[in-house]
C-alpha cells in the first residue's frame, strides 16, 4: 500500500451546545426566586471516525489481526517443508481466470508484505487527519515517512510472526508504496516498531525503485526472480496483483476476480489479507455496488 489515499476522513464533527434561557423580567410583587439550574453536562468530546475506532482501538480488530499473523507463521513453517514448485507471485501477464506463477527452482524462501496497515499501524498521521477533519495530504504523509519512527506500532502479533518466519529461514521483505526518496525514514520506522532490519533494495522495496509507479507488480517480479515467495500479505488487493486495481474495472468484476475459484484457492494458502476498513479502492463504491437493488427493503 502506498501512503493511504484516504477520503475526507473525519468530516466536520458537530459539537452539541446549550443556549441560555432568556432573562426573566421582574414584576411587583417579585415571584419567589427559582432554584438555580443544574450545571449543564459538558458536551461529549468528539470521537474518531468509526472505522478508525474499529481498526486501531477495538479488541475485535486486534484479535482478527493476531489470528491472521498466527496463520501466516504456521503456514510458512509448513510450506517450506513441501519445497513448492511455484511461488505465489503471478507470472507476467497471468490473469486470475487462469493464473500461472513464477517458478521457484532452488531459490531461497521469502515472505513479502505491504508495510502500512499490514506490518504497522500508522497511528501518528491517522489521528492527525481525523482530528483536523482533513483529507489525505501528500505533503503531510511525506513528512510522516521521514520522521514517523516511534509513532507507528507493529500490528498485533506481527513481531512474533516476523520472528518465526526468520527463524524458519524465510526472508521477510516489505514491498510498499512509501517513496524511495524516504527510504531511511521507512527503515527507521520498521526498526522502531520492533520488526528488525529492512534494507532498501534488498528487503525493502519502495515506489520509485522502478518505472512502475504505484503498481507493485514490477517490484514483486524483481523479488520473485531471486526468491521463492511462499507468502504475500497485504491490506489491499493491489498487494497481490495490480490487475485488481485496473483503471475503470467495474466493481462487480473486481469482486468476481477476488472471490472466484482461482483466488479462493490462494486466500490463506499463500495470500493473506489483513482487515482495513479505513481506506482503499472500495471507497468509490455506490449504493448499488454495496447493496443490490433487488435486496432493497423498507419498513411499512
Amino acid at each position: 500500500m502506498r501512503g493511504p489515499a484516504i477520503g475526507a476522513i473525519g468530516g466536520a464533527l458537530l459539537l452539541a451546545g446549550c443556549a441560555s434561557a432568556p432573562a426573566e423580567v421582574a414584576t411587583a410583587p417579585a415571584p419567589p426566586a427559582a432554584p438555580a439550574p443544574a450545571p449543564a453536562a459538558p458536551a461529549e468530546a468528539a470521537k474518531p471516525p468509526v472505522a478508525l475506532q474499529y481498526l486501531y482501538g477495538s479488541p475485535e480488530a486486534a484479535a482478527a489481526v493476531r489470528a491472521t499473523n498466527a496463520r501466516i507463521a504456521d503456514y510458512g513453517a509448513w510450506r517450506i517443508k513441501q519445497r513448492p514448485k511455484d511461488s505465489v507471485v503471478l507470472a507476467p501477464g497471468a490473469g486470475m481466470e487462469a493464473p500461472t506463477f513464477e517458478p521457484c527452482g532452488k531459490k531461497p524462501f521469502a515472505a513479502v508484505f505491504d508495510a502500512d496497515e499490514t506490518l504497522i499501524w500508522n497511528l501518528g498521521p491517522m489521528r492527525y487527519f481525523a482530528e483536523k477533519g482533513t483529507a489525505f495530504d501528500p505533503k503531510v504523509w511525506d513528512q510522516w515517512e521521514k520522521t514517523g519512527a516511534g509513532k507507528a506500532i507493529a500490528m498485533p502479533g506481527t513481531v512474533e510472526m516476523v520472528n518465526r518466519l526468520r527463524a524458519a529461514g524465510i526472508t521477510v521483505i516489505a514491498n510498499t508504496n512509501r517513496t524511495a526518496a524516504n527510504a531511511k525514514g521507512s527503515e527507521d520506522t520498521l526498526r522502531a516498531a520492533g520488526l528488525g532490519e529492512f534494507k532498501h533494495g534488498e528487503t525493502l522495496f519502495l515506489m520509485g525503485d522502478d518505472a512502475g509507479g504505484s503498481s507493485k507488480d514490477p517490484r514483486r517480479a524483481a523479488i520473485a526472480a531471486k526468491y521463492c515467495v511462499i507468502i504475500l500479505g497485504g491490506d489491499q488487493l493491489g498487494d497481490f496483483s495490480q490487475q485488481f486495481n485496473a483503471r475503470d474495472l467495474p466493481a462487480a468484476t473486481r469482486m468476481a476476480l477476488a472471490t472466484g475459484p482461482a483466488a479462493a484457492a490462494l486466500w490463506d494458502k499463500g495470500w493473506f489479507l489483513f482487515p482495513n476498513p479505513v481506506y482503499g479502492p472500495w471507497e468509490k463504491l455506490g449504493w448499488d455496488d454495496a447493496f443490490p437493488s433487488d435486496k432493497q427493503w423498507e419498513p411499512n
